[in-house]
């Protein structure tokens, strides 16, 4: 569906302590009639609790570097955004382990090596700029999920759309933090590669692992299902990819879909606030949170 937008903000960054349940009846296939993307989602879900402590890192040690205050305290909140998330992909995750996928531990194994090894064994420049490459991928996926979002089972459709609502919110800060402390055009498109790269190798390799494991790598139909998704992520994301590689990109210029700026409003007005939508009536035009009218 198409995304309405509004204009370029500066929104205020809020942490939000979520409450979603993934209980022992949740099946890996939480989107039945999309199987290839419930298991693409999940791959990626897995490296979360590995690539958002990794970020947080890189900019505690960006931070120590900074003298604009104002920056310091995004980074702050930036950091709590991202403990958040990683912490709530860790419970979908233990999940996921519990059904028994033998792609699980190993999959979090490669993670939790490959970001422990750039953490340790790369330079500032690069863990910074594959910060700055994974927000810009981020903030068009953010984009992509929101405008094509599907229905599915309400605590992990609320978990993804939730996450990348906040990654659209917090889009500035690693942006801000590269200018000022590099600012090399090519190093920046260079870890936006990197990153992009890195991170879609892996959750490709994570999605064929549980799909193997389902007995559905070798089906006619689920490799025709799979080559259309992408497909469709592709022709849908990749001008928003591409336009990071502009020499005069800033994040600034990405206008906020709507429903991600109504869910920011719903949220604030709901009640309990654990933010879990009814999945039944995600494609209204404003999202809808469970037992709201």
């Amino acid at each position: 569906m198409a995304g309405a937008t509004a204009g370029p903000s500066e929104t205020p960054m809020i942490v939000r302590r979520m409450r979603f349940g993934y209980p022992d009846s949740l099946k890996a296939w939480w989107n039945p009639s999309r199987r290839e993307f419930s298991h693409m989602v999940n791959a990626a879900s897995l490296a979360m609790p590995y690539l958002e402590p990794y970020l947080i890192e890189t900019m505690r040690l960006a931070k120590a570097k900074i003298a604009d205050p104002k920056l310091a305290a995004e980074i702050d909140l930036y950091i709590g955004q991202e403990s958040t998330h990683f912490r709530q992909h860790q419970l979908f995750n233990r999940r996921l382990a519990a059904m028994g996928y033998a792609a699980v531990p190993a999959m979090e194994a490669a993670l939790a090596a490959d970001y422990a090894g750039f953490a340790a064994g790369k330079s500032f420049a690069f863990n910074l700029a594959y910060a700055e490459g994974f927000e810009s991928m981020a903030l068009a996926m953010g984009h992509f999920l929101i405008a094509d979002r599907v229905d599915g089972d309400d605590a992990v459709g609320s978990l993804v759309l939730w996450h990348f609502v906040e990654e659209i919110e917090h889009k500035c800060v690693t942006y801000d933090v590269f200018d000022a402390l590099d600012g090399r055009y090519w190093m920046r498109v260079w870890g936006f590669l990197r990153a992009t790269t890195h991170i879609m190798a892996r959750t490709r390799k994570g999605y064929r692992a549980l799909l193997i494991e389902d007995g559905l790598w070798r089906s006619w139909r689920s490799r025709i299902a799979l080559a259309a998704m992408l497909g469709r992520i592709a022709l849908r994301l990749g001008p928003r990819m591409l336009r990071v590689l502009r020499p005069g990109y800033n994040p600034r210029q990405v206008k906020d879909p709507a429903w991600a700026i109504a869910w920011r409003r719903r949220h604030a007005e709901e009640a309990d606030m654990s933010g879990t939508l009814d999945m039944r009536r995600i494609a209204d035009p404003v999202p809808r949170m469970q037992g709201t009218p």
